[in-house]
């Protein structure tokens, strides 16, 4: 029996450019601007004010963000992938250009605020459109090119937000991603599918919203952000705790409710889509340590800031670049070994960095850092492009398949929000001593990307596989309570 699944080509994917361009886009304009806005900050702090609400950026940007990814499917029902995008295009660019225009502090939060709720809908977008704008057999290439939008916004970001920082135009910079934005949004009405093509007028009028589980996940991710900024340990561990706590009822309502944020697949006893989703949840969140690595890189490998932002950025480049070559195995044996390696290779990269940090590093040792690094993110892109094209390929049903795909941007951003606040407790019980931080937090993510390995495995077995070859009405009719 052939074991080799179809894997289209990035020539081909390029047929597909306009669609690629634009799916791509709206991940890229988000994730650029979380780094981007993090190097401005300083900058704008220092002209409006408002150093006291500083931290409260990334909450504010973080928790929308998780919101409107959870819209996502709605949104797709009511008004279709074009009037998606450009809601999403439209909303980013409006926050974006009332972050420039904040005179300020509390307006920029609310442009924070904006800006989050339009890169959450094009984070989702960018997902659920591979399901239903793209071949199958393109679905790991597209998965692929998405993804590593992340990883590159991550590169991106930063260097660019340098960049304006360093000359004072950080409203200008806010400028730049509302153009980039009416830019992409003028493309989408060519290059997107003209209508929906999985439901019916009626279904697009009356898709309900899972208004509970909604708040429950903006309950924790707001408890996980304001955790993120506390310096004290117990605190955080506190709010840590609530979080797990609002998370566990968050499963509990979606298991009894008829209306959920995730497919209904998810639930169902003996499927292993609910393993994808931790898997990606685990890698992703790995991705955190980028926030200390500058720190640590000029504390205790004596690098200049551009340098030390460099190594910070490094994870993002190898997970990247690693993506646009593993999404290029077929056999199904190789796809399988490769969502198990991800996230074992991110553990072994973090945990030998762990153990080459200490006070006064040769420049020897500090330069090892960097390939140890790129080989942890190698494991990120390694595994994610096949977790994605799992999640969506879990069911045969177009909407619960959309709902799928959409599902992968909100188990992102929530898992991005529990790692930045999972990275500042780690520090601070490792604190005062800066080697010893720097193994707390390298060391304690480590040992979640390997527990990453586990739910791979898990998610290895046959739920999904059955899954595919039966109708959502045959699933729902076995789904437990």
């Amino acid at each position: 029996m052939d074991s080799s699944q179809s894997v289209g080509s990035w020539r081909e994917l390029g047929s597909h450019f306009g669609t690629a361009v634009v799916l791509a886009g709206g991940v890229l304009v988000g994730a650029v601007n979380v780094y981007l806005a993090a190097s401005l900050l300083p900058t704008a702090v220092a002209d409006i004010g408002g150093g006291r609400l500083y931290a409260w950026n990334m909450t504010v940007f973080l928790i929308a963000q998780v919101v409107a990814t959870m819209l996502v499917s709605r949104t797709l029902a009511r008004i279709g992938s074009i009037g998606s995008y450009l809601l999403g295009f439209g909303v980013f660019a409006a926050g974006s250009v009332l972050c420039a225009a904040s005179p300020a502090m509390p307006v920029l939060l609310v442009g924070r605020g904006v800006q989050g709720l339009g890169a959450g809908l094009l984070t989702g977008l960018g997902f659920a459109l591979i399901h239903s704008a793209l071949p199958r057999h393109l679905w790991v290439r597209g998965s692929a090119l998405i993804s590593a939008m992340f990883g590159l916004g991550n590169f991106v970001g930063p260097a660019l937000g340098g960049i304006f920082a360093q000359f004072g135009s950080w409203r200008l910079a806010f400028v730049v991603l509302a153009l980039a934005s009416v830019m992409l949004a003028a493309l989408a009405p060519k290059a997107l599918p003209s209508r929906s093509r999985s439901r019916s007028r009626t279904e697009r009028e009356t898709a309900p919203v899972a208004m509970r589980s909604l708040l429950l996940v903006i309950g924790a991710v707001g408890v996980v952000s304001i955790a993120g900024i506390l310096s004290n340990t117990l605190a955080m561990a506190i709010l840590l705790a609530l979080a797990l706590v609002l998370i566990w009822a968050f499963v509990r309502v979606e298991k009894r409710m008829s209306v959920r944020v995730l497919p209904s697949l998810t639930y169902r006893a003996g499927s292993a889509l609910r393993w994808v989703y931790l898997t990606i949840a685990l890698l992703a969140s790995g991705v955190a340590v980028e926030t200390f690595l500058p720190l640590f890189s000029q504390r205790l490998g004596g690098l200049p800031p551009v340098a030390a932002g460099f190594f910070g950025a490094a994870l993002s480049l190898g997970w990247s670049v690693t993506q646009v070559v593993s999404s290029s195995a077929r056999r199904e044996q190789t796809v399988r070994w490769q969502q198990v390696a991800g996230p074992g290779l991110l553990a072994a990269g973090l945990a030998v960095l762990a153990l080459l940090q200490y006070r006064g590093a040769s420049l020897l040792v500090v330069i090892v850092w960097l390939p140890v690094l790129l080989i942890a993110g190698a494991g990120i892109g390694l595994a994610m492009p096949h977790l994605s094209v799992a999640a969506m390929a879990s069911t045969t049903d177009k909407q619960e398949g959309e709902k799928a795909a959409a599902a992968i941007a909100t188990v992102l951003t929530t898992s991005t929000a529990f790692g930045a606040a999972l990275a500042g407790l780690l520090v601070n019980v490792g604190g005062p001593s800066s080697v010893s931080s720097a193994r707390w937090l390298l060391l304690g993510f480590a040992l979640l990307s390997a527990l990453g390995m586990l739910t791979a495995l898990r998610a290895d077995g046959s739920g999904t596989h059955v899954a595919q070859g039966r109708s959502e009405s045959e699933m729902e009719s076995t789904a437990g309570p």
